[in-house]
């Protein structure tokens, strides 16, 4: 198994970050995900707050995420954000301001479709 992740982190604007790490943290949009090395395949909506990728020379790199979708594929994590910044905006893009009942209510109704 191997000792670290490859990290991706990209925003609409720019590519984020690109390198190696032996843990992310991430806002997932129902709490906080640690992801680690040899963690099975997983994929999540983002919510906001930091994002934290531990390197593997020591330390960690810190950046606020909002919105967006992380997937967790083999030693791989590619994090795909609405905004990625060294603080919350002053606002947020349209795609990343969203109430996380309301995307559970939305979830619960399609499911209830789809039964009939």
């Amino acid at each position: 198994m191997a000792s670290t992740l490859t990290v991706r982190v990209v925003s609409p604007e720019r590519e984020v970050f690109r390198g190696a790490a032996t843990a992310v943290v991430a806002p997932a949009w129902d709490g906080l995900v640690g992801i680690l090395p040899g963690h099975a395949p997983f994929i999540t909506l983002l919510g906001r707050g930091v994002l934290r990728i531990d390197i593997p020379e020591g330390g960690s790199i810190r950046h606020y995420v909002a919105g967006g979708v992380m997937k967790v594929e083999g030693n791989g994590i590619t994090v795909l954000t609405e905004y990625s910044g060294e603080g919350p905006p002053e606002k947020l893009p349209p795609e990343a301001d969203f109430d996380p009942d309301e995307l559970e209510a939305e979830a619960r109704a399609a499911a209830k479709g789809k039964k009939r």
